[in-house]
């Protein structure tokens, strides 16, 4: 199975999640999405600081699940 990362220079698909914004920590705040073929999101995690990123193993079992 690929993995995806999207570049988002215009911050388009960022808006349409409704990633946030913290001005004061310089910019977005991190968020992963695991997007099923149908394009349904099966999870989603939108950190609180920049360190803030679940652990690969985490996702990966997000994947296996599929």
């Amino acid at each position: 199975m690929p993995f995806i990362g999207c570049p988002d220079i215009k911050s388009k698909v960022a808006n349409q999640f409704h990633q946030e914004i913290k001005l004061f920590k310089f910019g977005r705040m991190p968020a992963i999405f695991v997007i099923d073929k149908e394009g349904l999101i099966r999870y989603s995690h939108y950190g609180d600081s920049m360190s803030d990123i679940p652990s690969n193993a985490e996702i990966l079992k997000v994947i296996d699940e599929l």
